[in-house]
């Protein structure tokens, strides 16, 4: 394949880099800005698209968040890309937060007791849960029994409660997102602008000396 690695990178050199990419995760975040600022569309449109990467961040549908964030920024008349982009604000150093963060908004508004355990092993329940879907699809194939007790019990005590507690959170944070952005890139882009405008100006006055040069010396 043209853009296959030759030399493929190990599973655990893979897996650390997810978790601390090699220039750290400042850098990624200025890079993924900087990539965002240049995006050829209005501060709005860019906006929104920020706005919904973000909110999709406080869903709990972890592996679906590309899909989500491109069908809200859709909705939204955002810009797509941005969206994508913006889903880095949901990256391993901030989804124990976020979804704990979710879960307690959500038990408080559906009125239960979120309970210890759960929130001790928030990233183990997650895990749990995709071994058993993945152990019920398999199933289909082989002589083994479906389970899906535990998944129940998942979608009743983390699933659903993260769900409907990470929408009053991920409003707000995608909206404080949305606010500060668009004075950012307009002022980006304005200023951008006028660099080019300035650059133009500059070829024009070079390529004008440069024919009166020619001009005078014939």
């Amino acid at each position: 394949m043209i853009f296959k690695r030759r030399d493929p990178k190990p599973t655990l050199r893979a897996m650390a880099e997810f978790l601390w990419p090699r220039g750290g995760w400042t850098r990624a975040f200025h890079y993924v800005k900087h990539r965002m600022r240049r995006l050829p569309d209005s501060p709005e449109r860019i906006a929104r698209g920020i706005w919904a990467g973000v909110f999709t961040t406080f869903t709990p549908f972890y592996g679906m968040h590309f899909v989500v964030a491109a069908f809200v920024a859709r909705a939204m008349q955002g810009n797509i890309l941005a969206a994508l982009m913006a889903t880095f604000f949901g990256n391993p150093l901030t989804y124990v937060p976020i979804g704990i963060a979710s879960l307690k908004t959500g038990h408080w508004i559906l009125g239960a007791k979120l309970d210890e355990g759960v929130k001790r092993s928030f990233t183990g329940k997650f895990a749990d849960a995709g071994s058993e879907l993945w152990y019920n699809f398999t199933a289909i194939f082989t002589k083994a029994e479906m389970d899906w007790s535990g998944l129940i019990v998942f979608g009743r005590e983390v699933f659903y409660p993260y769900l409907i507690g990470g929408i009053l959170p991920g409003i707000l944070c995608a909206s404080v997102a949305y606010y500060l952005s668009v004075p950012l890139l307009r002022a980006y882009q304005k200023r951008r602008k006028g660099m080019i405008k300035a650059k133009f100006e500059a070829l024009k006055q070079k390529a004008a000396a440069k024919a009166d040069a020619k001009r005078k010396a014939k």
